[in-house]
């Protein structure tokens, strides 16, 4: 549904977490995919009269039904969202938080929002999922379930509980630089791992519905003119990479509000990443567009393969960032995001 959000202090903003909307006579606001239990219209022979006892309300019941979800590609304000498995998943960004406005309502995989809990929402992960969460400012580093849909303000990657977020350090300030990692799908009925009884069907993880949009053919583009991309010599990533693991050690991390303190780096800076492309030529395509803000190309190593990131920054504020976002939309680029990253890079 639609629902009006407010993101750890910052202006209110919309979050979708389904695709119904209901007005109700106090204004507008949502939940899950499943909607909370009506009450019934009022018995005129209990509305009190004067001098007789108020009866008071029931207040609504909200059933908990968890069920794992990939989901099917839907839109938020002109954007598209691609929910899939991502294993591997690692990626840096800018998180916020979410409270009391929807403690008790039903997250997107039919769960209760518990500002309480340790739990997070994210655009496109499959729900539920644990993954662990760096603040890379202080390094305080927790395990999170993700079992809701959101944000969509600003290029945020994740949307933490409002208690989530207190535990990495970031509740006062509203946002922070973070490190999300995918540590595996949670178990429905547990904080931990997923049981292999609930392993997704081959055909399930594999489909990835299509959504309504034009076909798109892709060509190598030719060089441009002014423009040059110098492939430096073969890098490592600039952020350490998660902490190696086994098995036992991860099912035995939960997400209990556990706080561990790991290596970040010194100094990081913010980047609105306009791409990142397999082609030094097309990366050098998008840059040229994008030169009047400043955007370069930015090679790296991911995965043992060279991309070549388009880059805008580096920015220290996340307004800042925000704000060169925007522009980049306004000249028609959709495929952006902010990401954190060494100041060098």
């Amino acid at each position: 549904m639609l629902r009006l959000s407010q993101f750890g202090g910052e202006p209110l903003s919309y979050r979708v977490v389904g695709v119904a909307v209901m007005i109700a006579a106090v204004g507008l606001s949502a939940c899950g995919t499943t909607k909370t239990a009506s009450l019934p219209p009022p018995d005129a022979s209990r509305i009190p009269g004067p001098g007789m006892i108020p009866v008071p309300m029931v207040p609504a019941i909200v059933v908990p039904h968890p069920v794992y979800k990939v989901g099917n590609p839907y839109e938020v304000d002109g954007m598209w969202y691609y929910p899939r498995e991502q294993p591997g998943y690692d990626e840096t960004g800018i998180a916020s938080w979410y409270g009391s406005m929807y403690h008790g309502m039903l997250t997107a995989d039919g769960e209760v929002f518990d500002l309480n809990a340790v739990t997070g929402a994210h655009p496109t992960l499959p729900l539920p999922a644990n993954v662990r969460v760096t603040n890379l400012e202080n390094g305080r580093s927790i395990v999170v379930r993700v079992n809701d849909r959101g944000p969509f303000v600003n290029g945020r990657i994740l949307d933490l509980s409002e208690h989530a977020a207190d535990l990495l350090g970031f509740k006062d300030r509203g946002t922070a630089r973070v490190r999300v990692t995918l540590m595996g799908r949670a178990d429905l009925y547990g904080p931990g791992l997923a049981p292999p009884t609930q392993e997704t069907p081959p055909e399930v993880a594999l489909a990835v519905p299509a959504a309504p949009t034009a076909q798109v053919t892709t060509s190598e583009l030719p060089p441009v003119a002014g423009t040059r991309v110098v492939a430096p010599p073969m890098m490592a990533a600039s952020l350490p990479r998660p902490l190696q693991q086994d098995v036992a050690t991860v099912k035995a991390e939960l997400p209990d509000g556990k706080v561990t303190l790991v290596a970040v780096p010194a100094t990081t800076a913010i980047y609105v990443q306009a791409g990142a492309f397999t082609s030094p030529t097309n990366a050098g395509q998008v840059a040229a567009r994008l030169a009047g803000l400043g955007a370069r190309v930015s090679p790296a190593l991911k995965d043992g393969k060279r991309l070549y990131r388009v880059r805008i920054g580096p920015f220290q504020a996340v307004g800042d960032a925000d704000a060169a976002m925007a522009r980049v939309h306004a000249l028609g680029h959709n495929d952006v995001e902010i990401v954190v990253d060494s100041a060098s890079s």
